[in-house]
């Protein structure tokens, strides 16, 4: 009775079996398969929501620069004059109106400013750094 309880126990204590492993390794690469690309694409599409979230900010800083002052920055003064006073503005400015300075987009590259007919525009040229392009390569610019 003893050497069978003795050997009921070794079978138990022995571990997995090589094909218990490669079947849960199987399952492991399956589900990385499935479930990292998904994940991949979430990430992506976080960085183009940043960058709308944050052309947004710049927006409302560059409305209350035109409260004070009356304008809006001329394209050579561009985004800088929310954070340091242009030369060219002589009373109102009650800058600096954005915390930490001018943000870069989230893949690293300034945005692009341009005033046009009274009209600002805010353009991040996405992960790929050119006009044009789909998925995180597409432009995100602001509504005006």
């Amino acid at each position: 009775m003893v050497s069978i309880r003795q050997s009921r126990r070794q079978r138990a204590s022995r571990g997995f079996t090589l094909i218990e492993l490669l079947v849960v390794l199987a399952i492991l690469t399956l589900l990385a398969g499935l479930v990292g690309p998904r994940v991949l694409n979430q990430l992506g599409g976080a960085k183009s929501k940043t960058a709308g979230v944050q052309i947004a900010d710049l927006e409302k800083s560059l409305d209350l620069f035109k409260l004070d002052v009356g304008r809006f920055p001329t394209a050579e003064e561009g985004l800088d004059a929310l954070v340091t006073k242009p030369a060219a503005v002589s009373a109102g400015w009650n800058g600096p109106y954005l915390k930490g300075g001018v943000p870069t987009d989230p893949w690293g590259k300034p945005y692009k400013y341009a005033l046009a007919g009274g009209n600002v525009e805010i353009i991040s040229y996405g992960a790929d750094g050119a006009a044009g392009g789909e998925g995180e390569n597409a432009d995100v610019r602001n509504a005006k």
